[in-house]
């Protein structure tokens, strides 16, 4: 086999497929990378390795198109991991598989696939995602659960540590000055949360008794179909934490759940955690999350 012409033909004929059918150039990129990246694989077994340099400088002399070394070995590394997926995904871009080159495990890889096809995710998302280690900050539990399309409850897809950007470089924090620098980066600290996470209102007022509470934050999940309470504290967790957040629920549930809305459920996020706190703690709705400053 004439390794080098099979590869230029698929490549000629990606190129050309591209501008005229444009509603799916994504399936041709994938198809096409996939068809080189085993011809690549083929022709450094019978070559040598010095075989992909060769072909990078005919390809771009002959097709005036740059494809350098770089470019076909991600080909190659691309046609390898669909090898060991068995499938490849027609949801993703070959720009997403290129972000996912670099991690060497399979399930983490699995993992990412998930949420992008899920979530939409475009290249600068997911390679946020990637760099502020958002599965290595799952439990396993969770995280195979993605991957096996398993059933998850709202609270499952909350990071540890929730990952707040310090904007302003504060070396004090207060909790007035977390809840600032949260609503201001408001769309990414509802991400950190999970998924469909919409928000309601900071300092949302209640009235228990003849005295006026408040709560940090009240949120609402869309998919789960409940309010969320969250509470920000800027030390380590404390028992009376969680007796605060429960009256706030209760008082939720009793106030503004509807008939058809499941119940509310809580987030304490803390400087530091506390599990055996949490081991006692009888409400499974209440959850503590440390947070982390970026």
């Amino acid at each position: 086999m004439n390794y080098y012409n099979e590869i230029k033909t698929n490549l000629i004929n990606n190129e050309i497929y591209k501008k005229v059918k444009d509603y799916s150039k994504n399936k041709s990129d994938l198809d096409t990378y996939y068809n080189v990246g085993k011809l690549l694989s083929l022709a450094g077994k019978h070559y040598g390795e010095g075989v992909i340099r060769e072909y990078s400088i005919k390809l771009t002399r002959e097709l005036n198109v740059k494809y350098d070394v770089s470019s076909l070995n991600k080909m190659r590394k691309f046609y390898n991991l669909i090898e060991k997926m068995a499938t490849v995904s027609p949801k993703l871009s070959y720009s997403h598989y290129v972000e996912l080159l670099s991690i060497n495990n399979l399930n983490k890889i699995r993992y990412y696939i998930k949420i992008i096809e899920e979530q939409n995710l475009s290249i600068r998302q997911l390679r946020q995602k990637i760099k502020n280690q958002e599965y290595e900050r799952l439990p396993d539990s969770v995280k195979n659960n993605i991957i096996n399309t398993n059933k998850l409850s709202v609270k499952d897809l909350i990071k540890n540590p929730i990952l707040i950007k310090n904007s302003y470089n504060y070396f004090e924090m207060s909790e007035k000055i977390l809840k600032q620098l949260i609503l201001e980066d408001i769309d990414n600290f509802l991400l950190e949360l999970g998924n469909n996470f919409s928000y309601i209102a900071n300092e949302y007022k209640i009235k228990i008794g003849n005295r006026y509470n408040y709560i940090d934050l009240l949120l609402y999940n869309i998919e789960f179909n409940c309010y969320v309470v969250v509470e920000l504290k800027t030390t380590e967790l404390k028992k009376e934490y969680i007796g605060q957040i429960e009256v706030y629920m209760n008082y939720i549930d009793g106030n503004l759940k509807k008939i058809n809305q499941d119940k509310t459920i809580g987030i304490i996020i803390c400087k530091k955690g506390n599990c055996f706190i949490m081991e006692y703690c009888s409400d499974k709705r209440i959850i503590a999350k440390e947070y982390k400053l970026i």
